[in-house]
């Protein structure tokens, strides 16, 4: 029985929602009707997927994939995403890796966490995947007078023709997902 229930794994075989289920099948379909990306994801999966309000009338469609599958689905992304983005007409669609965020140990505690597992390090991996495949350049904090603080990313600009259109959505993302404010922002090139 080959269904579009086979694209998602849940945890612990919680029932996927229907807007998850609707991004299972998109990905069903493509593997049945798109030829050069049948091979690539036979094999692949989702763990969940929600919808982002971007301004507006706007959304993204945020899909998780299995950390052990994010080499698989970089590989694959651009023709992936472009593919995606056509079913779900007028909505970015963007990739991040399912990662886990572990407590700190206890006092007295000999087991350490992973560095991976960190607040931090899960949130810069994070940011990572949601502007792929542009590249980080730049960081600085903006420290405002009222205490609060925004994060100035700068994105590689080679690929400001193929990013610069969702820029509004990668900042929407990454606030709902982590609640920190990002600007994201190319830098200037001198001649």
């Amino acid at each position: 029985m080959f269904t579009a229930l086979k694209k998602i794994h849940k945890d612990k075989d919680v029932e996927p929602s229907e807007f998850e289920e609707t991004v299972a099948q998109a990905l069903f379909d493509l593997e049945n009707t798109n030829s050069e990306l049948k091979s690539d994801l036979k094999d692949l999966y989702i763990n969940s997927a929600l919808q982002v309000d971007v301004s507006g009338n706007r959304k993204a469609v945020v899909i998780y994939v299995p950390f052990r599958l994010r080499k698989a689905f970089r590989k694959i992304q651009l023709r992936l995403v472009r593919e995606l983005e056509k079913k779900f007409s007028g909505k970015d669609v963007i990739l991040i890796a399912n990662r886990r965020i572990l407590r700190p140990p206890k006092k007295g505690s000999a087991a350490q966490r992973p560095r991976t597992r960190t607040l931090t390090s899960v949130h810069e991996a994070m940011l990572e995947d949601i502007v792929l495949p542009a590249e980080i350049v730049g960081k600085r904090t903006r420290y405002r007078v009222d205490g609060s603080k925004i994060m100035k990313v700068f994105l590689d600009p080679k690929e400001r023709n193929n990013t610069e259109y969702k820029l509004e959505s990668f900042s929407a993302v990454y606030r709902k997902l982590s609640g920190k404010d990002v600007a994201f922002e190319f830098p200037i090139v001198e001649a």
